[in-house]
């Protein structure tokens, strides 16, 4: 069995490491898009806030964060440390009461039956800001030990690695599909074929381009982020929870006295690669809201990143109906960081005919 990986982001990179791990023989292309996802993402895996309630939409985001125990002991194993991995917790805030106490009516729900989450606690002022010095003084928060952060550039690369160390190989390229029968085909940026038995498609918002030749119409666009990175000199960052303030923003730290505030949501705005007045404007007025304290902070830099967003929030995971070979991946949005590594896992099991861990039948992609 040979299979062949068409894009390294966050489900790709999964995808190749749990099929190496099992000994098949991978190959992995990727091309070095500006604005791929995951190069730019921040991520959060924190399942019990969501306002999502949607049922089975929502077992898949939790088996997702379920599954990150797993996966890093895992890499950590290989000798993989840098992860962009903590578990540092969230605080669950809300400008507005009605919406914290439902909040904090969805987290005790959903956390009743999940240990992982950690005892839950209802936060003073006082003691929320002592875990996020710059929150706004007047915030009560839920507290959450059991969430995560994650720097999705380091994951990915983590996992291509420990892929590439059982056997894998990895290039970057740009590559064509064409239809052999029921078979899909691969040719390199020379035309010369990529021997394949199964071919993964994990190409994130490119994948629509890579899937037209072959007579498929994937409804995914990109649907443009753009993330602050700030940094606060001589602060110790690291071990600062993240914040989610109940709305489409939401802050995290990471090792270097960095502090991300994310993200704009912009959709019809096509591969745009540029940081805009609006955008900027937009994420700053909404984090300082929140946190009026990194009103000082260095603005480091300014990332952008090109989600999938399909028709739905449901993600695309799946055999490709007509071909035999061709597997898909796409289409996660915004919860790509909480459900990439575990879907990666899951799709490398659809491509070698394994059962999955859950069923995926409502993910499956559409006939064309």
């Amino acid at each position: 069995m040979r299979v062949l990986i068409i894009g390294a982001g966050i489900l790709g990179s999964s995808a190749a490491y749990h099929l190496a791990a099992q000994g098949i023989e991978v190959e992995i292309v990727d091309e070095a898009h500006q604005g791929k996802a995951t190069m730019a993402g921040a991520g959060i895996v924190c399942p019990w806030a969501t306002k999502v309630e949607e049922p089975e939409w929502y077992k898949l985001y939790e088996a997702g964060t379920r599954f990150y125990d797993g996966l890093i002991s895992g890499l950590k194993a290989r000798g993989e440390t840098d992860l962009g991995y903590g578990k540092v917790g969230a605080l669950v805030v809300a400008e507005d009461r009605a919406e914290f106490d439902a909040a904090a009516e969805r987290v005790a729900r959903r956390t009743k039956n999940a240990p992982e989450a950690g005892e839950i606690r209802h936060l003073t002022p006082a003691e929320a800001r002592a875990l996020f010095p710059p929150l706004r003084e007047d915030f009560d928060a839920i507290h959450i030990p059991g969430a995560a952060r994650v720097d999705a550039r380091l994951l990915s690369a983590a996992m291509v690695r420990a892929a590439v160390s059982m056997g894998a190989k990895f290039r970057s390229d740009y590559v064509t599909l064409k239809t052999d029968g029921d078979r899909a085909r691969c040719l390199d940026s020379t035309g010369k074929e990529i021997a394949a038995d199964q071919i993964i498609v994990t190409a994130g918002a490119w994948a629509s381009q890579i899937l037209r030749p072959l007579g498929l119409d994937h409804p995914v666009v990109p649907q443009k982020g753009q993330i602050v990175h700030l940094r606060l000199p001589g602060v110790a960052t690291a071990k600062w929870p993240v914040v989610l303030p109940m709305s489409s923003h939401y802050m995290l730290a990471f090792d270097d006295s960095r502090v991300v505030i994310g993200a704009t949501r912009e959709n019809n705005s096509g591969f745009d690669y540029r940081v805009t007045a609006a955008g900027e404007l937009e994420v700053l007025s909404a984090g300082l809201k929140i946190a009026p304290g990194l009103a000082n902070a260095t603005l480091i830099e300014t990332r952008i990143g090109f989600r999938p967003a399909g028709e739905t929030m449901n993600p695309i995971l799946g055999r490709v109906p007509g071909f035999s070979n061709l597997t898909l991946g796409n289409g996660l949005g915004a919860g790509g960081l909480t459900i990439g590594p575990f879907a990666g896992s899951q799709i490398a099991k659809i491509a070698i005919g394994q059962t999955t861990d859950i069923p995926l039948d409502l993910y499956a992609p559409k006939a064309s």
